[in-house]
């Protein structure tokens, strides 16, 4: 008699429209975030991490890294998989990061009911490039492209003019192969649908591992872009091709060039007149 009580009172409550969840259910938040470690230092990988309760049709993931001082130090946007997760990896310490202390990271998710935040503590930047971390692109020793690699070593970063490419030659470590994360300045290479091909909005780079097409994983921010490219054991070279790539020498190089080339041309000038005849 008490079980059949009980499954009217189960369909009475049911009638009324009270959500009935089993005790055992719990909420999960609508976005979640986490790092790696508690703790960082100089030139150091952060590796951060998180999970969407529920997948918003055209809304990425809005990353916040905000200093100790207040500064904010990063921005980036980051898609969600199909498993309602995200990430990225952002090398630690430049000039933004010379601030000890607490750093906050904030995400947004389509809105704001749906944030989240975190901590770490950060021992504070130079405010020099880590070695290590950065490769300098050939021609263009100002510019420096950051990486992070499993299963082989960087040989050289190198701009392919006419291909509109960059040139990327890995030395693998592994049998097995690995990847490479490349944050790429969009002044090294960019990839847009404008005229120029370094305005409009961003299409895909079209990369190439020994020649063959491969799939990546991508990240943009409004001044780099991040791709994540595996290779195999005996793969040695990766061609990202966009609309637009740097010279092999850069602005500050031409105009040292130019303004070298008028110096040559006066001291010509002035060496031929002194050595004409007077009459």
């Amino acid at each position: 008699m008490s079980t059949l009580y009980t499954v009217i009172a189960l369909f009475a409550i049911l009638a009324t429209g009270v959500n009935v969840a089993p005790a055992f259910a719990q909420i999960v938040d609508a976005i979640t975030v986490t790092t790696d470690q508690e703790s960082y230092n100089d030139g150091d990988l952060i590796s951060i991490s998180g999970q969407v309760r529920e997948r918003l049709s055209g809304y990425p993931v809005t990353l916040q890294i905000i200093a100790a001082n207040g500064n904010l130090v990063t921005v980036e946007q980051l898609d969600v998989s199909e498993d309602n997760t995200y990430g990225t990896e952002i090398a630690a310490g430049g000039a933004l990061w010379r601030s000890q202390g607490e750093y906050t990271i904030k995400v947004l998710y389509g809105t704001d009911t749906r944030t989240a935040e975190t901590t770490f503590e950060f021992s504070g930047s130079t405010g020099q490039i880590p070695s290590g971390k950065y490769v300098p692109v050939e021609g263009n020793p100002e510019l420096l492209v950051g990486y992070s690699i499993t299963g082989g070593r960087i040989v050289s970063i190198a701009p392919d003019i006419p291909a509109k490419s960059l040139i990327v030659t890995i030395e693998p470590t592994s049998d097995d192969g690995g990847q490479v994360k490349l944050m790429i300045p969009r002044e090294v290479i960019d990839a847009r649908n404008g005229a120029d091909g370094q305005s409009g909005e961003d299409i895909d780079f079209f990369v190439l591992v020994d020649g063959s097409e491969v799939d990546f994983d991508e990240t943009t921010t409004a001044s780099e872009r991040t791709l994540t490219i595996p290779f195999e054991g005996d793969g040695s070279q990766i061609e990202i091709i966009g609309t637009w790539v740097i010279p092999e020498f850069g602005a500050m190089a031409a105009i040292i060039l130019a303004v070298a080339i008028v110096a040559i041309v006066a001291v010509s000038a002035r060496t031929r007149l002194s050595i004409m005849p007077r009459y």
